[in-house]
């Protein structure tokens, strides 16, 4: 009797914490929200904006020369690969940790020039505030490094920072990070997919 008590529960704790086990965290990102401006200038609210969805999320900046645009290059590829089912839980997420130089139409143009579709996908500007809180939250790094000033005097910048993209589950919670720009895209869908089930 007691070795069937005892495997009901071990069932049991599998059961309940087999999701947790399969990822290194469990941090909830949702108690808060953020407002920001989408990449059509629509204010919005970060996580809520994604809710009930599996997000992978990323800070980025423009004027990055490599990581940045390499770290959504994944984001892509990750999205290419998912079938149209598959992406209906799925949202992408990149939020600038540079919103004095990479205001909505900025952001849009980036997307725009690699064919990012909106549909879901979105890139968010926010203030010094809401910005540093979701950096805080993710633990993200961004340090500006390199200044200097062009022909017109405008004050240009390389910005030395985290190089990640996030996994949040449909319940809000940060379950994996992975290295941005040298993601491995079968770990990020065979991740994508455990949530799925």
């Amino acid at each position: 009797m007691n070795k069937t008590i005892t495997l009901i529960l071990a069932f049991s704790l599998t059961l309940f914490t087999g999701c947790y086990e399969h990822f290194p965290l469990k941090q909830d990102v949702s108690r808060t929200q953020n407002k920001f401006l989408n990449q059509d200038s629509i204010e919005v609210k970060f996580p809520d904006l994604v809710k009930d969805k599996i997000t992978l999320m990323a800070m980025v900046y423009t004027h990055c020369p490599d990581i940045c645009p390499m770290t959504t290059h994944n984001m892509q590829l990750v999205e290419s690969k998912l079938s149209e089912k598959e992406l209906d839980n799925v949202r992408f997420v990149v939020i600038s940790f540079d919103p004095n130089r990479d205001t909505p139409a900025v952001l849009k143009k980036f997307a725009e020039i690699r064919d990012i579709v909106f549909d879901r996908w979105s890139f968010l500007s926010g203030d010094e505030r809401n910005t540093k809180e979701v950096m805080l939250k993710f633990d993200v790094k961004a340090v500006p490094a390199d200044s200097s000033y062009d022909a017109e005097g405008n004050l240009s910048y390389y910005i030395v920072h985290t190089d990640r993209i996030s996994l949040i589950d449909q319940d809000g919670v940060l379950r994996k990070n992975y290295v941005g720009s040298i993601a491995e895209i079968n770990e990020i869908l065979e991740d994508l997919k455990y949530l799925m089930k």
